[in-house]
């Protein structure tokens, strides 16, 4: 007995199946199913939710998810090494689990699942970034999705949560927080996975808010946002004063000293930012 559910363990899965963590993948596989069981409830209550998960792996979190009262889940895999492991685990949950053998970058959750919808995932390290990045960016807000949680390396997780000021502060905490509540949730040692990466691991949970917690042009401030930090080093007249010809008004109006640096300017000083570039 796995614990969860009549599967065998996940080891075992890995060992029938031949299965070993790619590194071109950004594969690590957590093989604890009291972890990954854990992480699910980290979710939230899922019983009337579909659920997306990238990158399920073995199926780890994936047998947690349905363990947990998960309605529906689209796991998308794009090993196809890891299809018959997962289709056991489809015959054990029947009509609960869809696996799509794509890449997550290309693939609309959106025709396979219906709102309300929590994303949960152990994500590909080479993706996570970018993935976030596009959940909390899209056209339109509120987003598809109520809530993601999601393991990432623990220094990434830290940039999410980070405050003005912090040395993690920058691009991927503005887009986080301006849109969502994050939290660092669970940390997880290197040991916990197969093979161990190098670094330790950190699940954080974002909700989406009803709408940004300050109003601004979502475009104006992912270029404001991103100039910034890409010369985190210069005051900020400096860096962004291709934005506007007279960006030191514009910087003063805000709220910001042209003397100031990205990493000491709050959240609520970049939406004031982007509102006066708006307006050029």
């Amino acid at each position: 007995m796995a614990g969860i559910d009549t599967l065998p363990p996940l080891r075992e899965v890995i060992a029938t199946h031949g299965l070993s963590a790619k590194k071109a993948l950004g594969q690590n596989f957590l093989l604890d199913l009291n972890l990954t069981a854990k992480i699910a409830r980290l979710a939230g209550d899922m019983s009337g939710c579909d659920v997306l998960e990238i990158g399920p792996g073995p199926g780890g979190l994936t047998r947690g998810l349905l363990a947990e009262g998960a309605h529906r889940v689209l796991a998308i895999e794009k090993d196809a090494r890891c299809l018959p492991a997962l289709s056991e685990i489809a015959a054990a949950y029947p009509g609960r689990l869809e696996v799509v053998n794509g890449d997550a970058l290309e693939v609309d959750p959106l025709a396979h699942l219906t709102p309300p919808i929590r994303i949960a995932a152990n994500l590909p390290y080479n993706v996570g970034t970018e993935l976030l990045v596009r959940w909390l960016t899209p056209d339109a807000w509120p987003p598809f999705w109520d809530s993601l949680t999601l393991m990432f390396q623990k220094e990434v997780a830290e940039r999410i949560v980070a405050a003005p000021g912090s040395k993690a502060y920058g691009r991927l905490a503005l887009l986080a927080q301006w849109r969502a509540e994050a939290e660092i949730v669970l940390t997880l040692p290197p040991g916990a996975f197969t093979p161990p990466p190098k670094v330790s691991s950190a699940v954080v949970h974002l909700t989406a808010l009803p709408e940004p917690r300050y109003p601004a042009d979502p475009k104006v401030l992912e270029r404001v946002v991103a100039m910034a930090f890409n010369q985190r080093r210069k005051m900020l007249r400096a860096a962004l004063r291709g934005l506007a010809p007279d960006i030191q008004d514009r910087l003063e109006a805000s709220g910001i000293k042209p003397t100031d640096r990205a990493e000491t300017v709050s959240l609520e000083q970049f939406c004031a930012l982007a509102r006066n570039i708006a307006a050029v």
